[in-house]
């Protein structure tokens, strides 16, 4: 009895002590998103289909100023672009553009959310989207995120983010969908706090 005791009191002093280790990762990761004002890079998506066996890959650029402006434009293999500019999305592809407001899709939002270092510090503070672990490899932070809401629940099983400590921000993500099918997203050239013209995210683009 007293070796299931010790045991049980060792288990919960081991919970209680990753518990702790997470929410100093998720602290780490929302004090300095608020030191990021702005965010450009080039990004390399590669989507792999569980009825293909080759990949699809995909490589473009990103634009980012807090809170609320994101341009995502693929250039290779071919051209298109997403901009979210104050709640309102422009979506642009094959000579066809729409806008829309990003509310009344909370799948789209929730991700935006994941890609603005922000809204990433606020969604892992509120827990109440995603139920969230971590589990720190030197420099890294490797965050899995099990979708909470019906709508990302429907589409991904996890989103995993790692999270580079020494650049302060999300570099790589994977996104596990219900179907099998995968998407990694891995961010390079990353420029943090220059200036971005606001022309960048204009919605009316021909």
């Amino acid at each position: 009895m007293k070796y299931i005791l010790s045991l049980i009191f060792s288990l919960c002093a081991l919970l209680t002590l990753a518990q702790a280790n997470e929410q100093n990762a998720i602290d780490e990761i929302s004090q300095a998103s608020e030191t990021i004002h702005t965010l450009q890079c080039n990004f390399v998506q590669t989507k792999k289909l569980k009825m293909l066996k080759e990949a699809m890959v995909s490589k473009g650029k990103m634009w980012c100023t807090q809170p609320n402006r994101i341009r995502w434009e693929y250039q290779t293999p071919y051209a298109s672009s997403f901009v979210l500019n104050d709640g309102k999305v422009l979506l642009k592809g094959n000579k066809r553009s729409h806008t829309f407001n990003v509310n009344r899709n909370k799948m789209l939002r929730e991700i935006t959310r994941l890609m603005v270092p922000d809204g990433l510090g606020k969604c892992l503070q509120e827990k109440k989207d995603f139920q969230v672990s971590v589990t720190t490899r030197n420099n890294l932070h490797i965050l899995t995120l099990l979708p909470q809401e019906k709508e990302l629940r429907q589409l991904f099983t996890q989103i995993v983010l790692y999270y580079d400590r020494g650049q302060s921000v999300v570099t790589k993500v994977e996104m596990l969908e219900k179907n099998g099918d995968c998407t990694a997203i891995e961010l390079s050239s990353i420029n943090l706090n220059a200036k971005i013209e606001e022309s960048v995210y204009a919605l009316n683009e021909k």
